[in-house]
């Protein structure tokens, strides 16, 4: 017997920065995973995928299993967290961006 359908969210990898982004509710690439759409049905999802992938923008695409969040779609897996996330061995990127706003507000 398969099993049920579980919310997915589609994810790939921007092709000129590297960066780890999500197809939103209108077709869109977006760096949040929390803006991304949510797909319930297997169909549906699997036609977006499809479409996505052919976006020339973008590799590596395909769904990956969310949780539906009080603020929007959340990992289930450490793999999807970390991605979304990035490294954590030192500040850099999406960490850095962080810090610097923490750093700002202790400040003021």
């Amino acid at each position: 017997m398969p099993r049920p359908f579980t919310p997915k969210a589609i994810t790939a990898n921007a092709l000129l920065e590297g960066d780890v982004i999500y197809l939103d509710h209108s077709g869109q690439w977006v760096r949040d995973l929390r803006q991304a759409r949510a797909f319930t049905e297997a169909e549906v999802a699997e036609a977006a995928l499809a479409e996505a992938a052919k976006d020339g923008m973008v590799v590596g695409a395909y769904l990956t299993d969310v949780k539906l969040g009080e603020h929007g779609p959340e990992p289930t897996h450490f793999r999807e967290e970390f991605r979304r996330t990035g490294p954590s061995n030192y500040f850099h990127g999406k960490q850095e961006d962080k810090q610097e706003s923490k750093e700002a507000e202790a400040h003021v």
